[in-house]
């Protein structure tokens, strides 16, 4: 087991040699508080992984979309975008990708609403 001061430790020698590496002109995002040094910059890194997978459910059949899970990623998605301005510091990245997971959501949830609309229509036919 790796000892989380051993971890601090090899984190802040790899900092420090990237320190060395980084261009003099990409030194301000470098040493942004939410530049990615910080959990600030790879926690929505990771989350574009929301993102993607919404976008690969653009080739699913809308009978086969989840609305409860369209609908949780469009409102988390769209709270988290507004949070993301009213934090210290303000993260435009994590605003971008949480406004992404809202949209992709609403856009799930609008080809399921269309999907319904016209299986009723065709029930009443």
């Amino acid at each position: 087991m790796v000892l989380p001061s051993t971890m601090l430790h090899i984190y802040r020698n790899l900092i420090a040699a990237l320190d060395r590496m980084v261009p003099a002109r990409l030194q301000n995002t470098w040493n942004h508080p939410a530049g990615p040094k910080t959990v600030f910059f790879w926690a929505p890194t990771c989350k574009w992984g929301l993102v993607i997978a919404g976008l690969g459910d653009l080739t699913r059949p809308a009978e086969k979309l989840s609305t409860s899970q369209s609908a949780a990623l469009a409102v988390t998605g769209t709270i988290w975008s507004r949070y993301c301005l009213v934090i210290t510091p303000i993260n435009y990245y994590l605003m971008s990708v949480n406004m992404f997971v809202a949209l992709t959501g609403m856009y799930q949830l609008s080809r399921i609403w269309n999907y319904n609309k016209k299986q009723k229509e065709a029930a009443g036919k």
